[in-house]
């Protein structure tokens, strides 16, 4: 069966401005506006940060918390005019990994829950892979996860954008894959 959603990846490093072009990219649409946090206020300034950041998207959007079942939230509220915003995958797969969860099945989880999606889905994350080879075992284990998780991201999305100084640069979009 074939998916009537698109599923639309903004990859980049901290600060690039990737959450807020995804935000003006889902706001763009007449759809409904679901924002899928996956962070967790595990100190005050990231509680202060979440409150900022739903103080930013306001009414029109509603919160769901999903740090550790995203397919699962992402089945749940699935619907053809319905846009959900993703922030973040480098988090979700944080809280996997502190939750010793196996990543294998949540990343497979997660692409077939895409893959099937009949929403609008957007999804934010941090491109790890592009500095150097971090000097610790877990950490060098989260790089890699990461970039298998965007690897298969990758692989479903109807669009992937890097995202750098506030501009996207298209990896896969309509046009990009005409022209190759």
């Amino acid at each position: 069966m074939q998916r009537s959603g698109r599923v639309i990846l903004y990859l980049g490093g901290a600060r690039s401005g990737k959450s807020r072009l995804a935000q003006i990219r889902a706001e763009s649409t007449a759809n409904e506006l679901i924002y899928v946090a996956t962070g967790q206020a595990g100190d005050a300034e990231m509680a202060r940060r979440i409150r900022q950041h739903r103080a930013e998207r306001g009414e029109r959007w509603r919160t769901i918390e999903a740090p550790l079942d995203l397919p699962q939230t992402l089945i749940q509220n699935d619907a053809v005019r319905r846009t959900l915003l993703v922030d973040c995958l480098t988090l979700w797969l944080s809280n996997l990994m502190l939750a010793e969860y196996d990543i294998r099945k949540a990343r497979r989880s997660l692409v077939d829950a895409l893959a099937a999606s009949n929403s609008t889905v957007l999804l934010v994350s941090n491109e790890v892979g592009m500095g150097i080879v971090p000097d610790n075992t877990l950490a060098r284990r989260f790089r890699d996860e990461a970039g298998w998780l965007h690897q298969k991201i990758a692989a479903v999305a109807d669009e992937v954008w890097l995202v750098m100084a506030g501009l996207l640069l298209p990896l896969k979009n309509e046009r990009s894959m005409i022209e190759s």
